[in-house]
């Protein structure tokens, strides 16, 4: 005979396994006292003197940082060499039209010694930086000026050699030059901080313009024999000039 009470357990239907709770529900609540735990932390350690010097070294990362990404961008590496070469251009068309520059701020330079300023001989000067064909020594001198606008020269001494020192202002030096295709004459011009030292051999034409808009232009002419103006120099060469 069956035992009704085994019976009665066996028809009861076995419950499913208990319910398991999310696993982000437990890790978010174990996380919040951890999170709570760091903020307080950090909030006592930002009370203590210490904090400063940890603080000032952040303040300067992010200034150091700031300026960096606003510091505009570096000159590319060719502009080095670009510079070389117009340099040597510029030389180049200096040599043809027989002058030397010097940088008339500049302490010291090639013409300033010291905090007095620039002192030139001008004949030794040019020799000393290879040009050539100038007044081998001063049997003749002029100082003057020329205003802006204004022009001196544009003519051809054939019986001396000259040598001129520029300096003052924004000057045009036009050199005649038979090697210069197409025009004939080297031509330069001399800034107002610069001082230049020119040559103009005899039987060469030469012409000095003030192409600056206010200052004066300085220059002094030394000629290695008098200058008979009336029957050995020709005038008015150019006549854009």
């Amino acid at each position: 005979m069956a035992n009704p009470r085994r019976q009665g357990l066996q028809s009861q239907p076995q419950s499913p396994n208990p319910p398991l709770l999310p696993l982000s529900s437990s890790s978010s609540s174990s996380d919040q006292p951890q999170t709570s735990s760091i903020l307080t932390s950090v909030s006592l350690f930002l009370k203590r003197p210490q904090a400063f010097p940890f603080l000032l070294s952040i303040f300067v990362l992010l200034t150091w940082l700031s300026l960096r990404l606003q510091r505009p961008p570096q000159t590319p590496s060719y502009s080095s060499s670009s510079q070389f070469r117009d340099s040597r251009l510029s030389r180049s068309l200096d040599l043809d039209a027989n002058l030397v520059r010097f940088n008339a701020v500049e302490i010291p330079s090639g013409i300033a010694k010291d905090k007095r300023g620039w002192l030139v001989d001008p004949v030794s000067l040019a020799l000393e930086n290879g040009i050539h064909g100038g007044a081998r020594f001063c049997a003749s001198v002029h100082v003057g000026e020329i205003r802006p606008g204004k022009m001196r020269g544009n003519h051809r001494h054939h019986t001396c050699n000259e040598t001129f020192v520029i300096w003052g202002a924004e000057t045009k030096f036009r050199l005649e030059n038979p090697s210069m295709e197409g025009k004939g004459y080297a031509e330069v011009i001399v800034g107002a901080d610069e001082v230049a030292v020119a040559v103009s051999p005899a039987g060469t034409a030469h012409a000095l313009i003030n192409v600056d808009h206010i200052k004066t232009t300085f220059l002094l002419g030394c000629q290695d024999s008098v200058i008979n103006i009336s029957s050995t120099t020709e005038y008015k060469i150019w006549k854009d000039l």
